[in-house]
């Protein structure tokens, strides 16, 4: 196992706009899940940290994290597009548009009574996993709930607080996902998975409009710093739906002026960054047991949806090992003085342990031109989970598991 981060240019990449359609993460699109979003109670806005000291000590113009640690209270991202999903799922089957099915309407006794009861299956590493079973308690419905084998105890055991039935297979994520697609067949459930495969692709996209939300929040509250828009984006990837989301967000409302982005991936499970080498446009399959501490990005098999966008539209592809992820954590969580601290989990740090990489070592210089970072640059990063697992973060960032020293 290595313990170089690899990364590659996008070779692929249409730079006369004239790529995928990012229809579905329009300005409008977009503005939908989030008007459903506002209909929440505990909707609000996740903060925007502006790391402004850290920013001048790494010579760039600014870094800012979008803190998702703070969403809904669940710790994590991931309810955006599980709620949104399961929204537009509810209004099809009772023939309204979203926009009539608010928060209180579709929790309400009458509503229930119209749907029945309904189980929502997924598989997950933990926090789409939560999102759902808490999007289904909050319905007033079931949620069977699949883990990956070697997935931490304490994140099951988040999810069955929730009121799933969950378990940890012994399954690799991508096996666990057909699994489920399977035993959802056999007893009637509704899959609700970011990943798509022929034949289920609505729901997928659902989600990823639904994590549209996060991007146009960030974009918002760049624009209060007196910030038009990012000059570059880091994002984490597992099978790209995330990062196809935002791409494809960020590519609808700027075009040929988008933001340069950056596609991370755990060395582990870096599908996209194998596609991104074979450069033929066709995305690649990792397999095996994908052993890597980011538990949230442990995906081998990329979402077609979001490959697309991602091979049209993106501009660097990277592959970490895992303690690129454990020093971003504990960049976080130290700031220096002045800047605000950041609780992140493995998958939400690893953009932040790779732009210091980038920012500080002598290897990277020619990453650094080939992105033009610099005085100039205005970062965005996503922090996409807290310490959803606590035992682990301590371990990181206290006790110095996974040491990034003589890298």
């Amino acid at each position: 196992m290595s313990d170089k981060i690899k990364w590659i240019q996008n070779s692929m990449q249409n730079k006369t706009g004239t790529g995928v359609s990012t229809e579905l993460f329009s300005k409008n699109a977009i503005q939908k899940a989030i008007n459903f979003h506002r209909t929440f109670p505990d909707y609000q806005p996740t903060p925007l940290r502006q790391l402004n000291r850290l920013a001048n000590n790494w010579g760039v113009g600014g870094i800012y994290v979008k803190d998702e640690s703070y969403r809904f209270g669940l710790n994590a991202f991931k309810a955006l597009g599980g709620s949104y999903a399961v929204g537009r799922y509810l209004a099809k089957r009772l023939n309204k548009d979203i926009s009539e099915l608010p928060f209180e309407v579709l929790t309400s006794p009458e509503v229930k009574e119209q749907l029945g009861d309904i189980t929502f299956a997924t598989t997950t590493d933990g926090n789409h996993g939560r999102g759902i079973a808490w999007t289904a308690r909050q319905l007033r419905q079931k949620s069977v709930v699949y883990m990956p084998k070697g997935s931490s105890q304490y994140r099951l055991e988040r999810i069955q607080s929730e009121g799933a039935f969950a378990e940890i297979t012994n399954l690799n994520y991508d096996d666990a996902v057909r699994m489920t697609a399977v035993e959802a067949e056999k007893h009637g459930w509704v899959v609700v998975q970011d990943t798509a495969w022929e034949g289920y692709e609505e729901i997928p996209s659902w989600i990823m409009q639904g994590y549209g939300t996060m991007s146009a929040e960030a974009l918002e509250q760049l624009n209060s710093f007196g910030i038009e828009k990012p000059t570059h984006i880091f994002v984490q990837a597992g099978v790209g739906a995330l990062a196809g989301s935002v791409q494809g967000y960020f590519a609808s409302i700027f075009k040929e002026a988008r933001p340069k982005t950056i596609i991370v991936e755990a060395d582990q499970a870096d599908c996209l960054y194998k596609s991104a080498l074979a450069a033929d446009g066709k995305p690649r399959v990792v397999g095996g047991d994908m052993a890597t501490v980011m538990a949230g990005l442990a995906c081998g098999e990329p979402n077609p949806i979001g490959w697309n966008i991602l091979r049209d539209y993106s501009d660097l592809f990277v592959s970490c090992p895992d303690w690129v992820a454990a020093k971003g954590m504990r960049v976080l969580a130290n700031p220096l003085l002045g800047d605000p601290k950041v609780i992140s989990g493995e998958s939400g740090a690893v953009t932040a342990g790779l732009l210091s990489a980038f920012l500080t070592g002598d290897a990277f210089k020619e990453a650094r031109e080939a992105l033009e970072l610099n005085e100039k640059s205005q970062i965005l990063l996503f922090n996409t989970e807290g310490n959803t697992d606590p035992f682990k973060y301590r371990s990181i960032v206290w006790d110095g598991e996974l040491p990034s020293a003589g890298r």
